[in-house]
């Protein structure tokens, strides 16, 4: 079972910065690709950022040149590092991943997956 544990929320004023994370937890799990999502009250889940097994990155064009989406593999750790932040910035974060599950105790490799975070608040006051 693979848990993705996230942290980094909270309120910050206009302007400020945060960083989120998101860790994978519990079975061995080779995140290949991943990405954060944004929900607002009342609107639909939207994507904010994603990287890909290259590193490779894409962004939502509200989001484009403030925050940066990285990965560190060794931690199995994905971040979310968001500066000059703004009201509408406000919405629960999620994080996303995917990539190959491996039993624990053998090692080898058992299923492809994708996993969800729990989600944190992020509050831009103005």
């Amino acid at each position: 079972q693979v848990q993705l544990v996230q942290s980094g929320g909270g309120l910050v004023q206009a302007g400020g910065s945060l960083r989120l994370s998101c860790a994978a937890s519990g079975s061995i799990f080779s995140i290949n690709a991943a990405g954060w999502y944004r929900q607002a009250p009342g609107k639909q889940r939207e994507l904010v950022a994603l990287i890909t097994s290259d590193d490779s990155t894409n962004y939502a064009d509200a989001v484009k040149g403030r925050f940066t989406i990285s990965r560190d593999n060794a931690k199995n750790t994905v971040y979310l590092q968001m500066n000059s932040l703004k009201p509408e910035d406000t919405a629960v974060y999620y994080c996303n991943a995917k990539g190959a599950v491996y039993d624990s105790g053998s090692r080898y490799f058992a299923s492809y997956g994708e996993y969800w975070g729990p989600g944190t608040q992020v509050t831009v006051s103005s």
